[in-house]
């Protein structure tokens, strides 16, 4: 069953659910400024922002890129991009002249201080033209091997020093693995210090992620149950539909394990288990979620082999369509030995969570795309319902869904209607789009309001970044050590392979899929 808003002034939003108020002057610098990531999230995001009225009029945007562009070639195709993927439908002539006219290009050598040099030279005239000091917003959009790049010469040229108005924002992935997640924060720290830095992951911009915590803390009914006393396990799924899109060149060097596991599921992770901070300053909260990343026990090598599952998908159907094996998508080796699909189980060793286990999944060419967390609580004693036609009790869920529809659902047992006790499950829903209507959202919308006001709440830290890579340094490891003998070992359109299955199995657990 469905929970509906009842139609009274009960219903209505405390909050504003527009952004807050607008930052003040801010350059927003995108290197990479041409390249897919710039045309396909964050320019639609910062005209979303426009578009609310979240930014200033002093506010402008400056391209950084080796290709051939003109600020006129370089709008032409950022219309293109927001015209697709901002959410708001048909783009208003006005609205984008207005939102164009802050649209300049650079053309760049990455590796020459004489770009770095031109863009302080920008940055310092629209000082001038302004009569502000407006926020410097250098957002690296760029392939990771520029990242121990860029800030080094921006700090060479001083645009690093001014402690208060200069941000760096990093794409993940940070590093390949602990020591290169080291050497990168190192470096980083080399030439900003920790609050210039922004480490960006786009899952924390979505509304459930966002929700996970008032929803823990604001709720006295759940918080109270939050613990090894009442659950029984946790599910965290990232299932995707799709292969490597044309990314087969990154994807077969990093896997999923590299790509989604350090980052995006930790997250996900800190912020399900944390215990409560002490207010939403952003340390508070950080704090709290790194203390959960460290006390997730330590993987032994036995461990690997038995509470991790890798997979690779093979030829299959999906859609209704007939699907490539990974090992025949573009880019990616013949022979190949990386994982599309990681599962794992996962403990954290604390008075709240002790004994209670994490089951971790992600993979592409799934049945369904769907990421969600599952909070199992324990089974009710039968005893009352022995001598009764019910044969068993179905344990209590709690699902928080993230994407793509956001919400959270509860399912419970009923009573089914007749003479005899039989129970049926049900579920309540909460639908985001049906209480407060469809956001348009890329994720990025939040995240990047976010770093120009300069709240570092929802953006990782770098004892964050390397203990996330501590977790999963042991299974990168073996698994480089013993490659995989039964490559491809799953077909697209299924769960994954049998044995993820069975990782659930001899704890007599079981997955929670969602299909349409």
């Amino acid at each position: 069953m469905k929970a509906r808003a009842p139609a009274t002034a009960s219903s209505k939003i405390d909050t504003p659910v527009n952004m807050p108020t607008a930052p003040g002057p801010v350059i927003f610098v995108i290197f990479g400024g041409g390249g897919d990531l710039a045309w396909r999230k964050l320019v639609p995001s910062l005209y979303y922002l426009h578009v609310n009225r979240s930014l200033l009029q002093q506010f402008a945007i400056i391209g950084v890129d080796r290709a051939p562009f003109s600020d006129v070639t370089l709008r032409k195709r950022l219309m293109d991009g927001v015209r697709q993927f901002s959410g708001l439908g048909a783009v208003k002539p006005k609205e984008w002249k207005a939102f164009a006219g802050r649209i300049s290009y650079q053309r760049a050598d990455f590796g020459s201080i004489a770009t770095y040099r031109m863009l302080a030279r920008r940055l310092k005239a629209l000082d001038r033209a302004w009569n502000a000091k407006p926020t410097w917003v250098f957002h690296l959009a760029t392939p990771p091997t520029l990242v121990g790049v860029i800030p080094k010469f921006l700090a060479a040229v001083g645009l690093a020093r001014e402690r208060q108005r200069a941000r760096i924002v990093v794409e993940k992935p940070i590093g390949s693995d602990l020591e290169s997640a080291r050497r990168l924060n190192t470096t980083l720290t080399e030439s900003f210090h920790e609050p210039q830095i922004f480490r960006i992951d786009h899952y924390l911009g979505k509304e459930t992620v966002q929700n996970i915590m008032a929803f823990r803390f604001a709720n006295g009914i759940f918080e109270p149950i939050w613990n090894r006393r009442y659950i029984d396990h946790v599910q965290i799924s990232v299932a995707e539909t799709v292969g490597v899109e044309g990314r087969g060149s990154y994807f077969d060097h990093a896997g999923s394990l590299r790509d989604m596991v350090p980052n995006h599921i930790m997250q996900l992770i800190s912020l399900t288990a944390m215990e409560p901070p002490i207010s939403f300053d952003a340390n508070a909260v950080r704090d709290e979620q790194a203390k959960i990343l460290h006390a997730i026990q330590p993987i032994s090598d036995e461990d690997v082999l038995s509470r991790s599952v890798r997979g690779q998908y093979g030829e299959g159907i999906e859609g209704g369509q007939r699907v490539p094996a990974y090992r025949t998508e573009s880019d990616v080796a013949p022979d190949s030995r990386t994982e599309t699909f990681v599962a794992m189980k996962l403990l954290i060793d604390n008075w709240r969570w002790a004994g209670v286990p994490f089951y971790l999944r992600t993979g592409k060419r799934m049945p369904a795309r769907n990421t969600h967390i599952v909070i199992q609580f324990r089974q009710a004693p039968f005893v009352l319902f022995r001598d009764t036609s019910v044969e068993h009790l179905m344990p209590n869920q709690l699902v928080l869904h993230i994407q793509p529809e956001e919400g959270i659902s509860l399912q419970f047992a009923a009573k089914v209607p007749g003479p005899v006790m039989r129970l049926g499950s049900v579920d309540m829903n909460f639908e985001y789009q049906q209480y407060f209507g469809k956001q348009p959202s890329t994720g990025y919308e939040r995240l990047l309001h976010d770093c120009m006001i300069g709240d570092q709440t929802l953006f990782q830290r770098a004892d964050m970044v390397e203990v996330g890579w501590n977790v999963v340094n042991p299974m990168l490891d073996l698994w480089k050590a013993l490659p995989p003998r039964n490559f491809p070992n799953y077909a697209s359109g299924t769960w994954g392979p049998k044995e993820a299955d069975e990782l659930l199995e001899r704890d007599g657990r079981s997955w929670r899929n969602f299909e349409k």
